[in-house]
């Protein structure tokens, strides 16, 4: 992973990073599951470790150089997605809750959509071939991931058919990604992060939507979005 600052903002943000990782990672190590079996995380510590993404994403902001348009907008990304994790963790007080939470991550993907944009814009990363085949293909999954998991067999509802903007909105962020990571390397982190964040989405739909239920589904869930989190945050600001 790449950190194009150094001095102490350099040490602040690998600090901020091992403190989300400890949160996470040790709540799921050290954590007990509850009567469903489905979440070992305490929810304390998957909030805060939202939180402490926030922290680093306006961090990032501080410490950019000249163009910091970029920073800013995975800095409000990420603060709209912390929104959304209070609002599915119905620690705010709106209903339905998976609606708000879907309007918040989905502003946040707004956001990261235009970042991606602009960073691709200012690299000169803007090859029609791997930008937009690469958008199309994850469009494509985003639709078969919303039409098999959410759509088939329901009665559709106005909150089915919400879902399909939102899907491929998280499509959209993991196609951008993964057209710079076919022009630079150095981008492979961000559009791991896209495809994360796209997984551990479909499979909350499948539990929303379809009743889906494993041992820890909760935390496979927060296992794939928190790092597809960190990874957009903490990768969106590297250079070829």
């Amino acid at each position: 992973m790449t950190f194009p600052v150094a001095g102490p903002m350099r040490t602040w943000l690998l600090a901020l990073l091992a403190l989300w990782a400890l949160l996470l990672f040790g709540g799921f190590i050290f954590g007990a599951s509850g009567a469903d079996q489905s979440q070992r995380i305490p929810t304390w510590m998957r909030m805060t470790s939202s939180a402490v993404l926030v922290v680093a994403g306006w961090s990032w902001w501080l410490a950019a150089g000249q163009d910091k348009d970029v920073a800013l907008l995975i800095a409000v990304g990420m603060t709209l997605g912390f929104l959304g994790d209070l609002f599915m963790a119905k620690l705010l007080p709106a209903s339905p809750h998976v609606l708000w939470g879907m309007g918040a991550f989905g502003l946040g993907h707004v956001a990261y959509i235009a970042a991606f944009m602009r960073l691709a814009t200012v690299l000169g990363l803007t090859a029609s071939g791997p930008r937009w085949g690469a958008l199309l293909v994850w469009l494509l999954i985003g639709l078969a991931g919303w039409y098999f998991v959410v759509f088939r067999g329901q009665q559709a509802t106005a909150l089915h058919w919400a879902a399909l903007p939102y899907a491929l909105l998280l499509a959209s962020t993991a196609g951008l990604a993964s057209g710079l990571a076919l022009q630079a390397r150095s981008f492979i982190p961000l559009a791991l992060g896209g495809a994360l964040f796209l997984t551990s989405d479909l499979i909350l739909a499948a539990q929303l939507f379809n009743g889906l239920s494993f041992f820890l589904v909760g935390s496979v869930v927060w296992l794939t979005y928190g790092p597809a989190q960190a990874l957009i945050v903490y990768t969106a600001q590297n250079r070829p």
